[in-house]
């Protein structure tokens, strides 16, 4: 039997020991790789080749679903399986335009896992049924690229002046892009913005 060959993300020490031993138990599933941080899974998928990365879309370094599309990118063999303890409809759309071959909710019974990176492996798309339906009704992300680019650093603290440094913008251009974001997303102020955003699943 040929064992499908698994690269785990996962940046809880507990929580990575114990889907490992699960995924062991399996005798066709074998995991070649382990890593704590997003910015690694490329190196360590170039090196360990899996067929299928396992990866947790909350990681440090850089967010599981942006590394799934580097991956994508560099070793487009390995197809992955994304994990997640929330199931925003908008986290699912970001996943299926990385394209993300599986996503998966955490408290899925246990035996789902195995499964779905059979499934994943086997070139089929898994998706938690509830999430997709989720996914369905929910709205179009109304903002544009660059408003989400700017949205996601001020998510992480930065203010108009270091926004416009990072995406060498004007602060006046900044300030523009703020308010149409608030007044997009029908918020209060750009705090709002970055809770609505967030709970949508539209950035990370």
């Amino acid at each position: 039997m040929l064992s499908v060959r698994i690269l785990l993300a996962e940046d809880v020490h507990m929580i990575r020991g114990a889907l490992i031993a699960l995924l062991q138990l399996e005798p066709d599933l074998q995991v070649v790789a382990a890593v704590d941080r997003g910015d690694t899974i490329v190196q360590a998928a170039l090196e360990a080749r899996p067929d299928v990365a396992v990866i947790d879309v909350d990681l440090p370094g850089i967010d599981g679903l942006t590394a799934a599309a580097e991956l994508h990118e560099q070793l487009p063999s390995c197809r992955t399986l994304i994990l997640t303890s929330l199931g925003r409809p908008g986290t699912l759309r970001r996943a299926l335009s990385a394209h993300v071959s599986g996503f998966l909710l955490k408290d899925s019974p246990a035996d789902q896992l195995a499964l779905a990176v059979r499934s994943v492996a086997a070139g089929r798309r898994v998706v938690d049924p509830q999430l997709a339906l989720a996914a369905w009704d929910s709205p179009e992300n109304p903002l544009s690229p660059r408003e989400l680019e700017v949205l996601r650093l001020a998510a992480r603290g930065a203010d108009a002046a270091e926004i416009a440094g990072c995406l060498y913008l004007s602060k006046g251009t900044v300030r523009n892009y703020l308010t149409a974001i608030v007044s997009k997303l029908g918020a209060r102020n750009r705090i709002d913005a970055i809770r609505v955003a967030e709970e949508a699943g539209w950035i990370p």
